[in-house]
């Protein structure tokens, strides 16, 4: 396997210590996979964060959303209607539930590197039946004049995509579930093509099909259709149990150059590339066979939950492509990585 990842020297940039919970009581278990994007001439991260009760011993407790407040349900470890193998999901009687509750939260950096919570900015929190568990994994695009928020939104009734807009992060048009359950990984192109919007999506299926890309287009960015599956599962492969978008779509001269994440069935998650054809992203006309980044350092190896870097978040300065990404499901860190590197490293389907 290659990496041709450039890991910052500070890494991580950001740890759960380095925060405050949104609330007492809680505390803060992990920074995970941040949204990107520029604002005021600052780079700004939107994390997830994903807080818990102070556990006590022989009990799990977690927090689920109730009206404007959290209910804390706590539950004896030795109690046999209780599966707790997987630190990330519980199920209890039949009944699914997330350790943790996650909010979106915004920092800002003037040099990339070191990140504040700047003041004056809300946290974004679940709203309603359907973000009853939380909201995770934010990916922002920029289109026009405004920004866009596609993110995991979790309840009892799934995990679907939810969408909020802003102008100025203060305030939020808020659109509800755009790809219903059972769907994440959403990533918007930052220009229309042909007049439409497009976005990738990861609707999943656990019988039949799997885990894949697919690609949608929309006429004003809010409603959806014309689903097309254009990246599978490789067998075999460092992507062969799920494949998943990254953030927005990379414009070059060859194509649009996608980073997504793919994870094998020892759940071990590295990255790769896929471009897809300008004028109709629906074609792929290239993917790289081998990552173009593994989970190797310590930070990425040891964690919450171990053996992972995701993305859904840069920034690009001519060929330089800055990556933030969660580690671990636990730490926020940074990369760089040059595109034409990147490009170099494609496998095309045919001969261009």
């Amino acid at each position: 396997m290659t990496d041709s990842a450039k890991r910052f020297s500070q890494n991580p940039i950001l740890s759960p210590k380095d925060l405050i919970p949104s609330r007492p009581g809680l505390e803060i278990a992990c920074l995970l996979n941040p949204g990107v994007f520029t604002f005021q001439n600052k780079t700004w991260l939107l994390i997830r964060v994903a807080e818990r009760p102070q556990q006590k011993e022989g009990i799990i407790s977690f927090p689920v959303l109730k009206g404007d407040g959290i209910e804390i349900i706590e539950i004896k470890e030795n109690d046999p209607g209780l599966v707790a193998d997987d630190p990330r999901v519980i199920n209890y009687k039949g009944a699914d539930y997330l350790t943790t509750l996650s909010h979106l939260r915004l920092v800002c950096s003037d040099d990339g590197i070191s990140f504040y919570q700047p003041e004056g900015y809300p946290l974004l929190q679940g709203e309603g039946p359907d973000e009853a568990f939380g909201i995770e994994d934010c990916r922002v695009a920029f289109i026009e004049d405004t920004y866009y928020l596609t993110f995991t939104a979790v309840s009892e009734h799934g995990v679907g995509v939810g969408m909020r807009t802003t102008k100025d992060w203060k305030t939020f048009g808020k659109h509800g579930m755009i790809i219903p359950p059972h769907n994440k990984d959403c990533a918007l192109f930052e220009e229309k093509i042909n007049g439409k919007f497009y976005a990738l999506h990861r609707p999943s299926s656990v019988d039949l099909g799997g885990n894949y890309i697919w690609l949608a287009e929309s006429p004003d960015g809010i409603h959806w259709g014309n689903h097309k599956c254009i990246i599978k599962t490789r067998k075999n492969n460092w992507d062969s149990k799920r494949v998943g978008a990254g953030a927005a779509p990379i414009k070059t001269d060859k194509g649009w150059l996608e980073i997504y994440h793919g994870a094998n069935a020892e759940h071990q998650y590295c990255l790769g590339a896929f471009l897809m054809d300008l004028n109709d992203p629906s074609k792929v006309i290239a993917q790289t066979d081998e990552p173009i980044m593994q989970p190797i350092a310590e930070y990425e190896m040891c964690g919450f939950f171990g053996q992972v870097v995701f993305t859904n978040g840069h920034t690009l300065n001519n060929d330089e492509l800055t990556l933030y990404y969660g580690a671990a499901d636990e730490f926020v860190c940074g990369a760089k990585f040059s595109v034409q590197d990147i490009l170099s490293q494609l496998k095309y389907n045919h001969a261009e």
